[in-house]
């Protein structure tokens, strides 16, 4: 079983600084849909060998008889592929809707606990929530009644058990089951399932606060989780089916996820009426993008307080990136002379760029966006300043301490 989670880097969604409970966006690019990356992460392979091992030792011999061991094998794997085709375009409804709404769509990953679709944008209204997290349940629920018509039309053929025929006809039916049993489970009304989205959005629709809704929507998905986790562990022990151990970690992963969203929700409640220009560093230092490592260590600007610098071209107004301390760190010591900063500068397209009357609570999120999980700040096409993590912390205290007066 799998599940489908959207990771929105919107407010009161998403992940907040030095959190991250989703699956890291890298893996094998299998390709492109509409210009999202579809990408399948290395524990993928962990999860299609088990299915697929279980389907061709036992499920298939124990429907089909008397088939050749590699029948078996060829039918578990195609199988399990088309099973997880079906996840993806499970996702993939998710993301196409997205689109139709403006949010940003940047990847589509398939990993150990299903599918994640990686959205990035502002859901204009509660109705919109509705749709884009209702169509990947509704996408499924119709996949698995196409493939339980087709189970059916092969059945009257009365196909023998212990024939190609037969193995179809099971392999028809487990596709249509485990189609159905994804949608239902997704329904639950517990985020980051699509259920607790559609939770959140009723929520956001009654109170017309949506902090508050992702809050409750995240506790549900909380008390899931924890029920998961230790009915799984329970049943674990009464059984001794390791079955039940999977569902344990799907709850755990459920918890953290779930937990994780409810600390961005009230942090971006906190930082409601915020502005950029309150939080920002201003008038960043500078480097050029010519001057190579070596002579940055050497420079005055590697004893400055400052850990992230703005690259700029030749003509020293134009910003091409952004470089962290970090980033310099990584080169060997035998090729600082001959790498350049630009070289290993973040791009500026790979970067977020943000305005000074930009809401932080909206800026928050997009921060995960970027690898050094900076944002530069311009206004009028000049670069005015620049938001680091310790920026936001240092917000957040001074926000606590007029709180605790």
């Amino acid at each position: 079983m799998g599940e489908s989670v959207t990771r929105q880097t919107t407010q009161g969604r998403g992940t907040g600084p030095g959190q991250d409970p989703d699956p890291p966006h890298a893996g094998l690019l299998l390709g492109t849909i509409r210009g999202i990356q579809i990408r399948v992460d290395w524990s993928i392979a962990l999860i299609f060998a088990l299915i697929a091992f279980g389907l061709a030792a036992w499920q298939f011999p124990a429907v089909s008889p008397h088939q050749a061991a590699l029948t078996y094998i060829l039918a578990g794997i195609l199988t399990t592929a088309v099973y997880f085709a079906s996840l993806l375009a499970h996702e993939v409804a998710h993301s196409l809707m997205a689109l139709r709404y403006g949010l940003r769509v940047k990847s589509i990953t398939l990993w150990l606990f299903g599918g994640v679709s990686d959205l990035g944008g502002d859901v204009p209204s509660p109705a919109a929530e509705a749709r884009i997290a209702g169509v990947g349940p509704l996408t499924s629920l119709l996949l698995g009644g196409i493939f339980a018509a087709a189970a059916i039309l092969v059945g009257t053929a009365h196909p023998a058990r212990a024939s190609i025929a037969g193995a179809v006809y099971f392999a028809l039916w487990y596709l249509g089951i485990t189609n159905v049993v994804l949608a239902v489970f997704n329904i639950l009304p517990a985020a980051p399932l699509d259920g607790g989205r559609l939770l959140r959005a009723v929520i956001w629709w009654r109170t017309g606060d949506r902090v508050k809704a992702t809050v409750q929507a995240d506790r549900a998905g909380q008390v899931l989780g924890w029920v998961c986790v230790i009915g799984g562990l329970y049943a674990f022990f009464l059984t001794r089916d390791l079955s039940w151990v999977w569902i344990s970690l799907i709850g755990w992963f459920l918890t953290a996820a779930a937990t994780a969203e409810a600390q961005q929700a009230v942090l971006a409640g906190q930082l409601r009426g915020i502005r950029v220009s309150q939080v920002m560093t201003p008038d960043p230092v500078t480097v050029p993008g010519s001057m190579n490592v070596s002579e940055f260590l050497d420079h005055q600007l590697f004893r400055a307080r400052y850990d992230s610098f703005p690259v700029t071209a030749d003509d020293g107004e134009t910003v091409t990136g952004l470089v962290t301390l970090d980033r310099i760190k990584r080169v060997p010591a035998s090729q600082r002379a001959t790498t350049r900063l630009a070289d290993i500068a973040c791009p500026l397209s790979d970067v977020v760029t943000v305005s000074p009357q930009d809401p932080v609570a909206d800026v928050l999120p997009r921060l995960s966006e970027c690898a050094d999980r900076r944002a530069l700040v311009f206004s009028d096409g000049h670069l005015v300043g620049i938001i680091t993590p310790s920026d936001i912390t240092r917000m957040i205290d001074h926000l606590g301490l007029g709180r605790s007066r």
